[in-house]
């Protein structure tokens, strides 16, 4: 039995959601989200809490359950307060700036990456070593930081690259001089 699907999504002031069959669409003051979810789960609004119900106790339909509960609550926080993910560059000449709509990246090639930034993403850069990302859907979030950390991800012999903050990076004993 699924013990996440069985929680109920409670919508918090400021945020409205709607259910159109299998649709839902969630808007606050982050932004507006929507996404179609499986045709055999069913997701019903009353009141202020979003339930979402299996048909059967196959394993596919508990998998889907807690899915879909899960999916629904990340567009919910997502609307309301938003997801940040950072990211901290490190190396010598290593350094980011936001430029127009998107981020200017200097990564030790011969030239400067651009990463433009996708719809409903906002980057902030500090110290032209920390960026941040900005946005309501948390998978796109994520995935836009995936993508800048495979521009140049840490190496282990100096540590140099784009790492996520906290991140720790196994270091490697360089090579030792023969006599």
């Amino acid at each position: 039995m699924s013990r996440i699907g069985k929680k109920p999504v409670t919508v918090p002031k400021g945020v409205t959601v709607t259910v159109n069959g299998h649709a839902v669409s969630a808007k606050g003051p982050k932004g507006e989200l929507s996404r179609t979810f499986h045709p055999e789960i069913k997701i019903a609004l009353a009141g202020e809490q979003v339930t979402v119900e299996r048909p059967s106790d196959e394993a596919r339909h508990k998998a889907l359950h807690g899915l879909t509960r899960t999916l629904i609550q990340n567009m919910v926080d997502g609307v309301a307060k938003g997801y940040l993910r950072t990211l901290e560059i490190q190396g010598v000449g290593y350094k980011a700036e936001a430029k127009g709509n998107g981020l200017q990246l200097a990564l030790g090639f011969s030239h400067p990456v651009h990463y433009p930034a996708p719809a409903g993403i906002k980057f902030t850069v500090d110290n032209n070593t920390v960026v941040k990302i900005e946005g309501p859907d948390k998978e796109l979030v994520g995935q836009v930081a995936a993508e800048i950390r495979s521009l140049r991800k840490p190496e282990p012999y100096k540590g140099k690259g784009v790492r996520y903050q906290g991140e720790t990076v196994r270091r490697k004993a360089g090579k030792t001089g023969a006599k």
